[in-house]
């Protein structure tokens, strides 16, 4: 049910683009008990006229390597959660693709869960489908 959302600056290779999206689903996994499969993503890469950031917002100094990550997702968990799924998603990052902490951004949006509907025009997490 996760919905991601990756944008950064153009000129990364496969691997890494891949690498973000996988850090980014299994954290989920871990943290907000995502079943396996559940998995969309899509990354959208900008020429640097197009990708606009704080390089020091809250003192923490970003680079060029900025990822910006929004997660919209059901509106159904702790802010402990949340606070895992942010340090684990820093975390996996880290190692793979070997992203500094300083530069992954986080946004999550939650949303009611009738507000999904994941194929055949059918709000399937609606009650009363």
């Amino acid at each position: 049910m996760p919905l991601i959302r990756i944008s950064l600056r153009k000129g990364k290779p496969s691997a890494y683009r891949k690498g973000l999206a996988d850090g980014v689903y299994l954290a989920l996994r871990e943290t907000f008990n995502v079943p396996e499969g559940d998995l969309f993503v899509t990354i959208s890469e900008h020429e640097d006229d197009n990708f606009f950031y704080g390089a020091n917002y809250l003192d923490i100094a970003r680079s060029d390597d900025l990822v910006i990550i929004q997660i919209t997702v059901s509106n159904t968990r702790t802010v402990d959660q949340k606070k895992a799924l942010f340090k684990r998603i820093a975390e996996k990052l880290g190692t793979e693709p070997g992203l500094r902490p300083e530069d992954v951004f986080i946004n999550l949006i939650e949303v009611e869960k009738e507000n999904w509907s994941f194929g055949h025009g059918i709000a399937q997490y609606a009650q009363g489908n």
